[in-house]
């Protein structure tokens, strides 16, 4: 399999994404679970095993679609069930187990490039195809989790910022806003897609997205990691 092979330009997308989703997802459980909330324990999503977590739209088709027609790469998992009232503090607890999975993509991001810099140094002149799917996969993981982790805090329903500012909110209101997540596909699918195509400049990723994940990019790999 050569570097131009459409395959192994797929598979340097698709492998450090599953990667990143499935160890998103765990977190959740994880944190959900220390705070009283065994529900995913309960059901085998703890588990590392990605075939427990992927979603075959989400996980395998779309992100495939998106990387072998150059597009920006992205994908979901089947979200880990949470049950807030079963935590100790559900409007706390869920703040915090919504923030793990962001959390989970920058430390992910900032391992991939200590690894990447560790690696770069020894990698052979012309280390062939091997060595170049190893780096391309570490730089790919690397820029993955980060678009995760601000791509998540977006305060929209169904994403782990929406979590966030619901448990800030008022109870009262709180409830209100809850009640988007309803609603959440279809927004997202909206601001994602049609609102820009019908108003130029208001692309939700250009505008919000994008200046983070670049700042974070240039931060975690700056050359002082070196």
């Amino acid at each position: 399999m050569t570097p131009d092979n459409i395959v192994f330009q797929a598979a340097t997308w698709l492998v450090p994404l599953v990667a990143a989703i499935v160890l998103y997802e765990i977190s959740h459980g994880w944190v959900a679970n220390a705070f009283g909330d065994p529900t995913a324990r309960e059901q085998g999503r703890l588990s590392l095993n990605p075939v427990r977590h992927v979603d075959p739209v989400g996980t395998v088709a779309l992100p495939l679609v998106l990387a072998v027609s150059g597009a920006p790469v992205f994908g979901w998992a089947k979200p880990v069930p949470v049950v807030p009232h079963r935590m100790r503090r559900p409007r706390l607890h869920m703040m915090i187990v919504a923030l793990a999975g962001p959390g989970m993509n920058l430390l992910l991001a900032l391992v991939a490039a200590i690894a990447l810099a560790l690696l770069l140094p020894v990698v052979p002149s012309g280390g062939g195809a091997a060595w170049l799917f190893l780096l391309l996969n570490l730089i790919n993981f690397i820029a993955i989790n980060i678009f995760l982790a601000v791509f998540n805090l977006l305060p929209l329903p169904p994403f782990d910022g929406s979590h966030v500012v619901e448990g800030l909110l008022p109870r009262r209101i709180a409830g209100y806003y809850a009640k988007l997540g309803r609603f959440g596909f279809v927004l997202l699918i909206f601001l994602l897609l049609i609102l820009p195509m019908l108003v130029p400049g208001a692309d939700v990723v250009e505008r919000a997205v994008r200046p983070p994940v670049e700042w974070l990019l240039r931060l975690i790999l700056s050359p002082d990691l070196g």
